[in-house]
């Protein structure tokens, strides 16, 4: 069996599950999942009884390593989209404030958790340090689906959209940090100040500098094209250059370590860049609008070569004899932990910036959702040198996990917060919220 083969059965499996998620009222992500972790068992069980003549299980794993980095890129390049400063001016620093303290607080937690268990378990710590960072990312696609299929508006709405649009920015960036700080500890070099802090600087200030040279030559270059095709064209393939470049630039090494340049960030930048430096917003917002057209197929094969992913991982962690067990316990911490991070954090930022209690109250609930981002995130680390054998099959086996149970329950926690504060209409087309603050107005 060939590759081209494979992608063609997992878009048709992947498409046909969303009509069963929709008779559960079920995001569609969850479906992408369970036929990625159903295909993996399928192949390992045709490769057990073909003597692995075949080798479709290590077709699955090579395949969800070349899409994954690709559509992260994607992912990351729709994030930078984000980073306007004319937004950023709109929403002020208190949204940002909400932001950092709602992804910090969820990290600080997942790391003094997991790193507790990690301790007793005997596991490796830089797990914690990588799920602490994996912890602070949130998926905006399940928050926005419940927000439009309720017709929800109010402040805790208001407040809600800039704060998911900014959250996996923020998150990138601690995840680089905590990243590079994992590998000084997974690859046993002593310390120092090249290992600690020159080489985390270099990875990350060279991943932003590169996408920020990518973005400029991008907006330079495209002046030359006039048709929507020819833009879009443009920035899949800068998007992509992006990508390559990253992976081209582990060759480097300092102190006889090879670096790791991040696409999230590079992508990232290159939508920021790309956004800020148009002349004309209404030809760049429409440039990002045809690329999200033509990412859904990447985005399905993602989920569902994650889905795969989470099977092979969990065969890997067998064969190396870590117990399944331990691996259960540091997913309920993490899930626990990440969880009352979030509400936390939210609930802090929303008391300091003054806002009502609503917000207060259902802004954490709300930001429970974790998907997309958040599995990227993991895939990267499994691929990484530093982090190949247990370590990596354990991040991405909790990170799995959790994102099914998170798309399982999110949608219905954010629905039951809108409800709550009273940001869904009545059956009139009233909403509770603004007869409550008419009465209180009196």
């Amino acid at each position: 069996m060939n590759f081209i083969l494979i992608l063609g059965i997992l878009l048709i499996l992947g498409l046909a599950s969303t009509r069963l998620m929709k008779v559960f009222k079920l995001p569609n992500v969850t479906g992408y999942l369970i036929v990625g972790l159903l295909t993996a068992l399928g192949c390992i069980l045709i490769d057990y009884y073909t003597n692995d003549k075949l080798g479709l299980t290590t077709e699955l794993v090579s395949l969800n390593e070349v899409v994954s980095g690709v559509a992260l890129g994607f992912i990351a390049l729709s994030i930078g989209e984000e980073f306007k400063l004319v937004k950023i001016k709109k929403y002020g620093t208190k949204i940002l404030l909400i932001t950092f303290l709602e992804s910090f607080c969820a990290m600080i937690l997942v790391i003094g958790v997991v790193m507790a268990i990690c301790l007793i378990l005997h596991l490796p710590i830089e797990v914690a340090l990588c799920l602490g960072a994996i912890a602070c990312a949130t998926a905006p696609a399940a928050t926005l689906m419940v927000i439009n299929q309720y017709k929800a508006r109010g402040p805790l709405v208001d407040i809600l959209l800039p704060v998911v649009a900014f959250d996996d920015a923020v998150g990138l960036i601690f995840f680089s940090i905590a990243v590079s700080i994992s590998k000084v500890i997974a690859t046993g070099t002593s310390p120092s100040i090249v290992s600690l802090l020159l080489v985390p600087l270099v990875e990350i200030f060279g991943s932003l500098l590169l996408g920020f040279v990518l973005g400029f030559l991008l907006r330079q270059t495209i002046n030359f094209f006039k048709s929507r095709n020819n833009h879009v064209m443009m920035l899949i393939a800068f998007t992509l250059i992006g990508v390559g470049t990253c992976s081209l630039l582990k060759m480097i090494r300092i102190n006889g370590e090879n670096l790791e340049f991040s696409n999230l960030l590079c992508c990232m930048m290159i939508g920021a860049t790309y956004i800020n430096l148009g002349e004309n917003k209404d030809i760049v917002e429409r440039d990002f609008s045809l690329v999200e057209r033509w990412t859904p197929s990447l985005l399905l094969l993602f989920f569902v070569l994650s889905g795969a992913h989470l099977v092979t991982s969990a065969k890997e962690l067998l064969a190396s004899n870590i117990n399944m067990g331990y691996i259960a316990i540091v997913f309920a911490g993490y899930l626990i932990a990440r969880s009352s991070g979030k509400y936390l954090g939210a609930s802090i930022g929303a008391r300091i910036t003054k806002r009502e209690k609503t917000i207060t109250h259902y802004l954490g609930v709300t930001l429970l959702p974790q998907a997309g981002v958040a599995i990227g995130m993991a895939n990267q680390i499994s691929t990484m040198e530093a982090f190949s054998g247990g370590t990596g099959n354990i991040i991405v086996t909790v990170v799995l996990c959790a994102t099914l149970v998170y798309e399982l329950f999110g949608p219905l926690l954010t629905k039951w917060s809108l409800n709550r504060s009273g940001e869904i209409p009545r059956d009139d087309g009233t909403y509770p919220w603004e007869t409550s603050q008419a009465k209180n107005s009196k």
